[in-house]
């Protein structure tokens, strides 16, 4: 049981935004280290906190032991627990080592907009859609163009053409479910910038240049390949579902053979990625940034390529290079990575998975 309740507690690791490592006055041993080390390894800014300190001072070296051992970066934080001291220097602490987005919130799309600005959003009430309500992208969307002091207008795919004829001005942005992205940039008027849901959520809990690089990769896949579709939650599946049926699908036809795609839901998240010539990962809504960001790093730390539903739907349906126009980072990094690709052989383009 112990063993278990360890592995739950180091997981948490994984969607940690930022950790305290507690000692005391003379104490850093072998698992303090492994875990200074552990923290190192998936990008989380933490502090030495060493606590107890009303019981007694550590040896004039062990501050110099516990840099040594973590890189010299963490702050070392003084304190006792029981008597309450040095806390404030704690908080402060605290401040130093938190991400920007616990101070400042990123922005879905608001950042793409103007006060006044008109965002149209294509939402397709099918078979996949909960009823009664929008997806919680699609409420976030709305709700940060509000935020913005912009306009939403939200329609169903079949009816994108008639709301171009009826609106008199264009839309500074159009923003569309992936399972319609064809049609969507196909009635989306040259000029006028378009993306999905799914891409600006690669952007909001991701790293889209990350990602869409790792979208370059569906271009190697050969007949044999195994993928990981990987989502965050566990919902219950459709007969049709897009990451158990449509992709893996798709991505068959993509490569002329079998593919052998495996998804793994909820915590499930494998350690070891190196079995895989591609992760595709949902658009990770439940989780928090820090939480997709490490299964970012533990796949680009295995040398493989990492991108989302959103980003390889589109680059299958042949639009993704329309639905990153507007972010021009994003495409540079996909097409570049895509060129490489398409110059490296069949037989080591499979094995190419660096993101």
């Amino acid at each position: 049981l112990g063993g278990l309740r360890a592995e739950r507690s180091l997981k948490a690791l994984e969607r940690s935004d930022v950790a305290f490592l507690v000692t005391e006055p003379g104490v850093f041993g072998g698992d303090e280290r492994r875990l200074a080390a552990m923290l190192a390894e998936k990008h989380t800014p933490f502090a030495v906190v060493v606590n107890k300190i009303d019981q007694g001072e550590a040896p004039d070296d062990f501050e110099k032991t516990v840099r040594a051992a973590c890189g010299n970066t963490p702050p070392m934080v003084r304190v006792s627990a029981r008597r309450g001291l040095g806390l404030d220097r704690l908080k402060e602490a605290l401040v130093g080592l938190a991400p920007e987005d616990w101070f400042e919130e990123p922005r879905l799309l608001g950042d793409l907009l103007r006060a006044g600005d008109l965002a149209l959003l294509v939402v397709p009430i099918d078979l996949g859609a909960p009823k009664g309500r929008l997806i919680l992208p699609q409420v976030q969307a709305i709700r940060d163009i509000l935020d913005s002091d912009a306009k939403a207008m939200v329609v169903k795919e079949r009816e994108l053409r008639d709301a171009f004829d009826r609106l008199s001005r264009k839309p500074s942005l159009v923003v569309c479910d992936s399972q319609v992205v064809l049609k969507t940039a196909g009635d989306t008027p040259a000029g006028v910038p378009m993306t999905t849901f799914s891409i600006l959520m690669a952007r909001f809990k991701g790293d889209l240049i990350k990602l869409a690089r790792g979208a370059a990769a569906i271009e190697g896949l050969r007949p044999g390949d195994r993928v990981l579709i990987a989502e965050a939650c566990t919902h219950h599946p459709l007969a049709d579902d897009i990451g158990r049926v449509k992709i893996p699908r798709w991505l068959r036809q993509y490569a002329g053979g079998a593919i052998e795609a495996e998804v793994r839901a909820g915590s499930d998240y494998p350690d070891d990625l190196s079995p895989y010539a591609l992760v595709i990962h949902c658009g990770a809504c439940v989780v928090n940034r820090k939480a997709m960001l490490s299964r970012m790093y533990r796949a680009e730390r295995q040398d493989v390529a990492i991108t989302n539903y959103g980003l390889a739907i589109s680059f299958l349906q042949g639009v993704l290079p329309r639905a990153l126009e507007p972010f021009p980072a994003a495409r540079a990094a996909f097409d570049t990575a895509r060129g490489t690709y398409r110059q490296t052989p069949p037989q080591t383009a499979a094995m190419q998975g660096g993101v």
